[in-house]
C-alpha cells in the first residue's frame, strides 16, 4: 500500500498515514511500559533505577541508527516523488550498507566502552551491577534495531505505514509474554527483562525484512542497482548524518540530563524514570505525527509542490497543538494515579518527586509538538542542519540550566529548563521557517 502526498485532500492524508505512526508508537511505549511496570513492581526502585537509566543510554545508541535510517528515508521519499523508482533502489541499497557499518562500529564500541558508561552517569553501586548487566544484553539487540528503523523508513517513504505497525504489534505481544515468563515465571531479575527485549525485537526485525523483500517486489532491488554511488551516497549521507546528529545530541542532552537526576539519589531516579515513561507514551502520538509529516513534506518537496508545503505546515501545526494541550490537562489532573502504574503507592516521596516532574513539565507538551514539526519540516526540505541547531539549542539550554542551578536549588529547576529550552527552539524555528515560506511566496 503506497501513499501519494503530492495530491488529495492534506489533512485527511495527514491524518490517514499518521494514524498507524501513532499505534506503532503507541504499542512501543506499552511494552516499555510493561518493562518498566514489572521491573518497579516486583523487582524493586533499585532496579527500576537501574534500567532507567540505562534506558536513557539506550535511546541514545538508538537515536543514531534511527536518525541514519530517518534520513535515508527522506532521500527515498523525494526520490519517489520526483518518479525516479530505479534511483531510489539503488540508493536503499547505498543506505543499507552504510548503516549496516554504523551499526557494527556502535555494536564493538557499546562494549568496550560500558566499564566508562557506569562511572560517567553516576549509578550508585547499589544499582550498578543491574545496570551493566541488562546493558550487555541489550546491547545484543543494535542490529536488529537497525533491521527494524531501515526497512521501516524504506516503507514509510512511499506511504506504507501499516506493515511496520504488524510486525511492532507481534513484538510488543511477545515482548510482553516474554517479560512475565522470564521476570515473573524463571525469575530472572533485570536480565529477564533485557532478552525479553532482545528477542522481540529480533522477531519483529528479522520480519519486517523478510516482509519487504518478498511483499513488496516495486522496492525490491536487482542487480543492477548493486553497486556503490557516489553522488547518492554523498546526498544520504548528507541528510542521514546531519539527523543522526540531531537526533544523538537530543538524546545526549537527556543523558547529561539523567546523569545529573543519578546524583539526586535512588528516589529522584526512580520517580523521573517512571515520569518519563508517562512523558514518552503522552507526546509520543505528537511525535509519530510529525514523523509522518516530515514523509509528506519530502514527497512534495520532490515534486517541487511548495505551496503544498506550506498549506500541509499550517494544518499539521493546528492538529498537532491541538492534542498536545488536552495531552496536558490530562496528564496534569491525572499524574498520581499514572504514577502509581509504576511505583508502590507507599513509596510517598518517590511519588511527590514524581508528580512535581510531571505538573511542571507536562504542561508545555505544545512545545515539544511544535518542535517535532519543526524538525520534520527541516529534515522533509533537506535542511537537517537546521534541526541540529534548534536541537541544540533545546537541549543546551536545558543543559545549562539544571547543572548551573539544580545543585543549589533542587531538581525543580530540572524539569522547568525543559519547557524553556522546547520554547525557545520553537521560536527560533518558526522564524526561520516563516522567512523561507514569504521568500518562496515572493519568488513564484
Amino acid at each position: 500500500m503506497h501513499c501519494d502526498f503530492t495530491c488529495g485532500p492534506i489533512r485527511r492524508s495527514l491524518i490517514l498515514f499518521s494514524l498507524p505512526l501513532i499505534a506503532g508508537n503507541l504499542l512501543g511505549q506499552l511494552y516499555n511500559i510493561v518493562d518498566t511496570w514489572i521491573v518497579g513492581r516486583f523487582l524493586g526502585n533499585v532496579a527500576l533505577a537501574a534500567v532507567g537509566s540505562a534506558f536513557s543510554l539506550m535511546i541514545l545508541l538508538n537515536s543514531l541508527l534511527l536518525g541514519l535510517c530517518m534520513g535515508s528515508g527522506v532521500v527515498f521519499s523525494q526520490l519517489w516523488g520526483e518518479g525516479k523508482q530505479e534511483q531510489m533502489k539503488t540508493a536503499q541499497v547505498n543506505a543499507f550498507c552504510l548503516i549496516a557499518a554504523v551499526s557494527a562500529v556502535l555494536l564493538t564500541l557499546s562494549y568496550l566502552a560500558l566499564p566508562g558508561i557506569t562511572g560517567l552517569m553516576r549509578i550508585p553501586d547499589k544499582a550498578a551491577e543491574s545496570f551493566t548487566g541488562y546493558l550487555r544484553i541489550i546491547f545484543l539487540g543494535i542490529p536488529f534495531t537497525f533491521l527494524t528503523h531501515f526497512y521501516s523508513a524504506e516503507l514509510r517513504s512511499v506511504g506504507n505505514s501499516l506493515t511496520p505497525l504488524v510486525y511492532l504489534l507481534l513484538s510488543t505481544v511477545a515482548n510482553i509474554v516474554l517479560d512475565l515468563l522470564f521476570v515473573l515465571w524463571f525469575h530472572w531479575g533485570v536480565a529477564g527483562a533485557a532478552w525479553a527485549t532482545v528477542i522481540s525485537q529480533g522477531l519483529s526485525a528479522l520480519g519486517l525484512a523478510l516482509d519487504t523483500f518478498f511483499r513488496a517486489p516495486g522496492l525490491r532491488p536487482g542487480r543492477e542497482h548493486l553497486h556503490p554511488d557516489g553522488k547518492l551516497l554523498s546526498r544520504i549521507a548528507s541528510v542521514s548524518v546531519l539527523t543522526s546528529i540531531q537526533q544523538s545530541i537530543m538524546n545526549f542532552g537527556i543523558l547529561m540530563v539523567q546523569s545529573l537526576v543519578n546524583s539526586f539519589g535512588i528516589a529522584t531516579m526512580a520517580a523521573f524514570t517512571a515520569g518519563v515513561k508517562i512523558d514518552a507514551f503522552a507526546y509520543s502520538p505528537a511525535q509519530d505525527f510529525a514523523n509522518g509529516f516530515a514523509t509528506f513534506v519530502a514527497q512534495n518537496a520532490g515534486a517541487g509542490q511548495k505551496d503544498r508545503v506550506r498549506r500541509g505546515f499550517q494544518e499539521a501545526s493546528e492538529l498537532s497543538l491541538g492534542f498536545c494541550l488536552v495531552i496536558s490537562i490530562l496528564v496534569f489532573f491525572f499524574a498520581r494515579p499514572l504514577l502509581t502504574l509504576f511505583i508502590d503507592p507507599s513509596e510517598e516521596a518517590v511519588l511527590q518527586i514524581g508528580i512535581g516532574y510531571l505538573r511542571t513539565e507536562g504542561l508545555f507538551y505544545a512545545g515539544i509538538g511544535m518542535l517535532f514539526l519543526l524538525y520534520a519540516t527541516y529534515r522533509g526540505l533537506e535542511r537537517a542542519g537546521m534541526s541540529i541547531v534548534l536541537t541544540v539549542i533545546s537541549l543546551g539550554l536545558r543543559v545549562l540550566i539544571s547543572y548551573a542551578l539544580a545543585p543549589a536549588l533542587g531538581v525543580g529547576v530540572i524539569w522547568l529548563s525543559i519547557p524553556i529550552g522546547w520554547f525557545l527552539a520553537d521560536a527560533v524555528g518558526l522564524i526561520g521557517l516563516l522567512i523561507r515560506f514569504r521568500k518562496q511566496k515572493a519568488s513564484s
